[in-house]
This record gives structure tokens, sequence and C-alpha cells, in this order.
């Protein structure tokens, strides 16, 4: 018998109703079953009891607030990592962060941590996700993890729920960027990386300085397995699975890997109307050529992997001039190392065979942006099954075709990811959107997994 269960017993209304209690017993008796009612509440809710639900308007007037911080003609925002946009973003989150009752801090790599103490000395529970955009992109990628985590740590606050575990809401710098305030935390983001350009305009370096970070002393930005717990993240899912079963919850089983590289293409530029066709080295013409190739090896072979040149540049740049020389990006996604590495030495090959062809020197220059695939915990994934479960959601296990910070903290801690679906699958646009019932239904997953984290811990790693 626990004790809400003897203390509700002994002081229950029949007990009370018996004549033979005295005055001061009966005062003792109704304290005790204050105590008692207040006790079991909180027992249920350190619990995840059903009573303890985080609030679906609160967490959309957020939203809606942040989208305001880089807000664009089109609806959507361009808060790209480092901008003035991003900035004044942080701001706002920080405010709601102290708000929620979490002391705030900027590590050394400009990731945004709020941390909230545990009762005992344990390694910390970290979640969270990053509020930058693409350029042009939409008001829910990201951001629903960083409002669905604040408005967690608000929940407990306000129910005054005390967990064991220490736990750290955690907003990463520059994830569209390359990951990079997970990269730093897992002691990954080497010295070349700071000096590739943001979409800012900032070399990572600059913007991290930015931020109030310190791009000297990244090595105090780097977590230990030791450290932490666990690592949840919640996203909306970016694709249309979740939407289109109308399912409520995707429970994440791993992240792709992703490499991405420059190409360079080397030509001779000449005058468009003086040059004939057949003198010409039109890095542009292999270019093209390049990008067909590019597709047939990705769609070489069955499975899920995916290949995209979504950058190109010409110069010099004039409708008469041809161009001498292309610079275009590469990026391939697998869940398999091994895959991406395969594809990617047929389409050298295929490039090898082009520049002799147009006679066009092609390189390949591999960014150092990496994200590894990385398979999610099996006791998080059951965990995140569970409290969907417990709470009526409907849910299925998938891969995450997009990278996120979560695959690479899974490098240091038992990850798990909590998807909620995107209405139409469309994500880094304006039209990109997530019901606010959607948002609640995974920020409340999100709220009992923690707990019974905390509660229970993951028990033995299978």
């Amino acid at each position: 018998m626990t004790r809400t269960d003897y203390f509700s017993m002994k002081f229950s209304p029949i007990f009370l109703t018996s004549t033979s209690i005295s005055a001061t017993s009966l005062t003792w008796a109704v304290l005790c079953l204050a105590i008692t009612t207040f006790l079991g509440t909180s027992f249920a809710a350190q619990a995840g009891g059903p009573e303890l639900k985080v609030n679906a308007e609160r967490i959309e007037q957020h939203i809606l607030a942040l989208a305001e911080f880089g807000k664009n003609p089109e609806g959507g925002v361009s808060r790209v990592a480092f901008s003035e946009a991003d900035i004044a973003g942080r701001k706002y989150i920080i405010g709601l962060m102290e708000t929620a009752g979490l002391k705030v801090r900027v590590d050394t790599a400009g990731n945004l941590i709020g941390r909230r103490g545990g009762t005992e000395n344990l390694p910390v529970i970290m979640f969270g996700s990053h509020s930058d955009s693409v350029p042009g992109g939409g008001n829910y990628d990201g951001d629903v993890g960083v409002m669905g985590a604040i408005e967690v740590a608000q929940v407990l606050n306000e129910n005054g729920i005390n967990t064991r575990h220490p736990l750290e809401v955690v907003v990463f710098v520059d994830e569209e960027g390359g990951l990079v305030g997970s990269r730093a935390m897992t002691g990954e983001l080497s010295g070349p990386a700071l000096g590739v350009i943001s979409h800012s305009g900032l070399t990572i370096e600059e913007g991290i300085r930015v931020l109030g970070g310190n791009p000297e002393r990244l090595d105090e930005a780097r977590r230990e397995p030791d450290e932490l717990a666990a690592f949840v993240e919640l996203h909306i899912e970016q694709g249309a699975i979740l939407d289109d079963g109308d399912i409520d919850i995707g429970v994440v089983e791993g992240i792709v890997g992703i490499q991405w590289w420059d190409v360079t293409i080397e030509g001779s530029a000449n005058h468009a109307g003086t040059t004939p066709m057949h003198k010409r080295n039109d890095a542009l013409l292999a270019a093209a050529e390049l990008i067909q190739a590019i597709n047939q090896v990705i769609t070489s072979e069955p499975g899920t992997q995916v290949g995209t040149v979504g950058r190109i540049s010409a110069t010099p740049g004039a409708p008469n001039v041809i161009p001498g020389k292309v610079v275009m990006s590469l990026e391939i996604r697998d869940l398999s190392a091994e895959k991406i590495t395969r594809l990617y030495r047929q389409i050298r090959a295929e490039a090898a065979s082009i520049e002799k062809r147009y006679k066009t020197p092609i390189s390949f220059q591999h960014l150092d942006v990496d994200a590894v695939p990385a398979p999610t915990d099996k006791r998080v994934r059951a965990i995140i099954a569970g409290a969907a479960e417990s709470l009526g959601l409907s849910y299925i296990a998938m891969p995450s075709g997009a990278g996120h910070d979560a695959q690479d903290m899974a490098q240091i801690a038992p990850t798990g990811m909590i998807f909620v679906p995107s209405v139409g699958g469309i994500s880094h646009s304006p039209r990109e959107f997530t019901y606010p019932r959607d948002m609640a239904n995974g920020a409340n997953v999100l709220l009992k997994t923690i707990l019974r984290i905390d509660e229970s811990g993951l028990g033995k790693s299978s």
C-alpha cells in the first residue's frame, strides 16, 4: 500500500463521519486529508499524469510572436543564423525561458541553454531544437521544438514539479548551416568549419562572436557522455507521411547522414558571338550534364537516398560571354554512410568522363559540415511510444529524411525524436504549417517522455 493509499483510506469521509472523533481529531484528519490530496496530486503530476498538460494556445502564441522576427512578405521568415533577426528572436526566447523559471546562459559556441535544477546529483536530461531558418523559410521548422520545450519547462514550473535530474532546454545555433551548435556540443566543430560563410554573410566564427560565444574556447561547449542522461527533440516531420496517414506522432528510428561538396567546373570565358560552338569550353554546359548525371546515379538503385544540386553560380555571368567557371553544390543523404560514399564515387567517375568531353576540369571540395547517420536509442523510442499511447494518440515508427541536431547528440547521449505532422508535407517554405493541436500533442508527449525518463531512467542498454 502506498502512502497516498494509506492516508486516503485512514481519513476517508467514512472515517470522518464517526461520532467518536473529537474536534481536535477531526481538525487533524482534515489537515492530513489536505496534505494527502496535495501529495497525491504531486505524485500523479510527477509521473506525467493526465492532469498535467501543456497549454496549446500559449504554444501557438509564442510561435506566432517568434515569426515576427525575420518576417517576410510571403508569410514566412528569413531568420538565418547570426542575422539581426536571429539575434532579436533569441532575445525573445531568452525572455520566455526566464519566465519559465530557467537560468539562461550562452555557451562558447553560441547555443542558448536554459537550466532547471534537479533534486539529485544526476546527469542532465536535455531537450530542445533550433530557431534559425533557411532563407525564405517557414514558422515551424525548429520553432515547434523550441517552444514545446519551453512550454514543458513552464508547465513544470507552474505546477511546482521538481525532477530528480537537472533539465536543460537548448536552442542550438545555426542548425540550418550544418548543425553548428550540436557539432560544437559533441566536440566535432573543427577549425575549417569556422571559416565557412553562413547565409548571413558572416563566417561561422564571426557569427558565434556576434551571438556572445567565443570560438577560441569551443572546447568548453563540449559535453561529455556522462553529463547527459538523455536528449529528446520535438520537431515537425517536414514530410507528408503523418499528414497523409492522419497519424498524430512519429517515433523517429534514425536520422539520415548528410555530406556536402562544392563542385568547381573550369572552362574558358570567351565572346559568345565570335566563338564557334565547336571551339567552346563552356563550363555551364558541362555543369548541366553533370547535374543530370548526379540524378541518374542517385536513382540508379532502390532505397531512400537523395542527391541534390541546390546552388549554382556561373561567371562572369554576362549574356554575351561564355561561362568560364561554374561553382555548384552537391548534397547526398542516406541512413547508410557506406551508400553515401559509394554514390559519391560513382558521381566522381561520371564527372571525370564529362571533363574529358568538354575539356573543363572538375574538382570536388568536401565541406566540413557533415552529419553522420544516427539511429535513435531503442529505450527512448519505447518511452516516446508509451507516452503517445497513454495520451490516446496514434503513432508510427519512421526514419527522418532531414538532418537534425539530434543526430549529433546521439553520439554522446541516448537520443529520441518526436515528429508531429506537417500539413501537405511542406517545409522550408512560407507555406509550412502545423496545427496547434498537433504542436500540443507533440509537447505533451515530450512532457511525459521527460518525466518518465526522470522517474525511472532508461534501464540497461539493449
